[in-house]
């Protein structure tokens, strides 16, 4: 078991609205950015929900991506022992801290990308970020069964991702800057 650091820096602005956590970042992401496994939905499922085109592949214009939907988007650990991407496998877990965060953006909420994600927040984080985490179901290709069952389908009303995107501001029609 090898012990890791997270490598990247949160992407926020003081316009971010909602916070997007992961576990921490697999070899595939730690090697290329957040969310790098190819086989990875994260950036489908982001792009179907706000319906636009996935970002170019590169760091910047997935940051910008981010950024544009007024998200944040970070990971629940700052490091822990880990085996590959393996979530099961985390030991002695420290987490990062959000009040530094949230004191600069205007977030109101955050969700948890996968289980794992939203069991470390409720334990190491919660209390410190002062509010809890809505749990997504991951995006991970390990995840196949809930992907191929349709949960990254279809955006509807009632559900998780629809709250994501119901607490984002509307761009108003013809104006640029969403």
């Amino acid at each position: 078991m090898v012990s890791e650091i997270h490598p990247f820096e949160p992407i926020f602005n003081e316009s971010s609205r909602v916070l997007i956590l992961g576990s921490f970042p697999s070899p595939a992401s730690r090697a290329n950015y957040y969310y790098g496994h190819p086989q990875n939905r994260f950036w489908k499922t982001l792009a179907e929900l706000f319906n636009e085109p996935m970002p170019a592949p590169d760091r910047k214009s997935k940051r910008n991506f981010i950024l544009s939907h007024k998200l944040a988007l970070w990971d629940v650990l700052h490091s822990c022992e880990i085996t590959g991407a393996d979530d099961n496998t985390i030991r002695n877990p420290v987490p990062n801290k959000f009040q530094p965060m949230l004191a600069k953006s205007q977030i109101c909420a955050i969700f948890t990308n996968g289980k794992k994600a939203t069991e470390l927040f409720q334990k190491l984080c919660a209390k410190e970020a002062g509010m809890d985490a809505v749990y997504l179901p991951s995006t991970s290709p390990a995840n196949r069964a809930q992907q191929e069952a349709g949960i990254y389908g279809a955006v509807e009303k009632g559900s998780r991702l629809g709250m994501l995107a119901h607490l984002l501001p509307k761009p108003a029609e013809g104006n640029a800057d969403p």
